[in-house]
């Protein structure tokens, strides 16, 4: 879920509001802003988890099977380039305009696939989509860094969490029927008429409270080119590793090597220093949330297509056992944004990467026919709620760690680390599924198939073992000394 969902000591406190605060995150002086970004985020998470449901139809009805995980890794690889540019255009400008930029962006997506004709235009469509997606997901933080005191942050970003819920639970049934009954495109270019409502709640507060440089009085800073170079060199290498992933030829050694050669000075250069070597505080921060939301969506990808080859439920029973995870991800939210609790925050994430190193060790259990299925959605409820407290508090320490003129650029670390580390565990999943005989990933499709059940075992432990490392990341998130630079 993908998911909106990317840092040393700290620093001085966000720009002021106009006027006092007056109640929480829906109280007079914020119930307008919040109102409509959480709107935002309910909107691109029920996008989120409805194309996957509409996805197999409009590929084969567009000749374009063969296609399919492009239309994926393009709304990817075009996010990546995205957020670095959103960071600084927020940072430099404020977040109004890439807000709005990257909504237009993201509807006009939406509606070029939802009216494509053939599947390469429907690829080009997800990758408008990304571009939108990347800008507005790093902008809505610059928002909360401006906007929300540092007492009301660990609220808004639970209010986020619980947004996802009811799209988690009811996006592909309702995107099913849909698709079933008015046709897939209905899914595509129904949502942009409903951006128009948030559109008018949100932006008219975030001129209010948000707009403008983080300081007024401060020349504004050009562009940093170099970082835009390595923003479109991570997004191609990426792209370059994702296509090897999925191609098991010595061939491919070739886009794998050149992918991670674009990959790693683009990496180093783009996240805070010293976030390979776990660095105390920001670092750490960045380097965590990559960990935790890797490991966990690499493994979580494959628990449906295990369900349904290994013991043979239906595709619809095997998405509806991690249903309730949505339920516990939103709860594990609201428990770390306890005022009271913040104290022990740190000990919370600790805790949290627990219950996901839990939650990948369990699953595979069903493996073994004498166990009940019923144990992966309790697996799977003890990790997502792991993953609430774990995702909102990297985004709270984010921001608290970072200098308003910084927000945007150390939010788009932190979405960097995040999709990355996506999309690099799920290739080194993926090549291992299928080295070891578990057939494409693609198969989920296929209720058919069937796969060796020690490929999926050699998916889940090594993932386990990522969130272990998270474990002992998560005792590294005091502050630090405040570096910039290479990781």
């Amino acid at each position: 879920m993908t998911v909106l969902e990317p840092r040393d000591a700290e620093v001085a406190a966000p720009a002021p509001i106009p006027a006092p605060e007056q109640g929480g995150i829906l109280g007079r002086t914020h119930r307008a802003l919040s109102l409509g970004i959480i709107t935002v985020v309910l909107l691109i998470a029920f996008e989120a988890t409805a194309v996957g449901t509409a996805m197999p139809i409009a590929a084969r009805e567009l000749d374009g099977v063969s296609l399919y995980a492009f239309a994926f890794s393009a709304y990817f690889t075009t996010s990546l380039f995205s957020m670095v540019l959103s960071g600084q255009w927020a940072d430099r400008r404020g977040p109004l305009a890439p807000l709005a930029t990257g909504i237009a962006a993201f509807g006009a997506g939406l509606l070029l696939s939802g009216t494509a004709s053939s599947m390469w235009l429907f690829i080009a469509g997800r990758a408008v989509q990304g571009l939108g997606g990347g800008l507005v997901i790093v902008a809505l933080y610059v928002v909360v860094s401006r906007a929300y005191s540092e007492r009301l942050r660990p609220a808004i970003m639970a209010g986020f969490a619980a947004s996802w819920v009811v799209p988690s639970v009811v996006g592909p049934l309702v995107s099913g029927a849909v698709t079933e009954h008015l046709g897939w495109r209905w899914v595509f270019v129904g949502i942009p008429v409903l951006v128009v409502f948030p559109l008018a709640l949100a932006l008219p507060a975030i001129r209010r409270m948000a707009s403008g440089p983080a300081d007024p009085s401060a020349p504004v800073p050009p562009f940093d080119r170099r970082r835009i170079r390595l923003a479109l060199a991570i997004s191609a290498g990426a792209a370059l590793l994702q296509y090897a992933g999925e191609d098991l030829r010595w061939l491919s050694l070739i886009p794998a090597v050149a992918g991670a050669g674009l990959l790693v000075p683009a990496v180093l250069g783009l996240l805070p220093r010293g976030t390979y070597r776990a660095v105390r505080g920001l670092p750490s921060v960045v380097l965590l949330r990559g960990i935790a939301a890797g490991s966990f969506i690499a493994a979580e990808s494959f628990v449906p297509l295990m369900l349904v080859t290994q013991r043979g439920l239906s595709p619809t029973m095997a998405g509806l056992s991690l249903a309730v995870g949505g339920g516990t991800w939103a709860l594990g939210s609201w428990v770390q944004s306890r005022p009271r609790l913040e104290p022990y925050r740190q000990s919370l994430m600790v805790f949290g990467m627990l219950c996901v190193v839990v939650a990948i060790v369990l699953a595979p259990s069903v493996l073994i026919q004498s166990v009940p299925v019923w144990i992966v959605a309790v697996a799977w409820a003890i990790g997502c709620f792991g993953m609430g407290m774990v995702i909102a508090s990297t985004s709270v320490l984010l921001l608290k760690l970072s200098a308003p003129e910084e927000a945007g650029e150390n939010s788009a670390a932190l979405q960097i680390s995040d999709g990355l580390s996506n999309v690099i565990l799920l290739a080194v999943g993926g090549a291992t599924f299928a080295a070891l005989g578990g057939g494409a990933v693609g198969a989920l499709h296929d209720t058919s198939s069937a796969s060796h059940p020690a490929a999926f075992a050699a998916v889940f432990l090594p993932m386990a073992g990522v969130a272990l490392v998270g474990m002992w990341v998560a005792t590294r998130l005091g502050p630090g000394s405040p570096r910039r630079g290479a990781a």
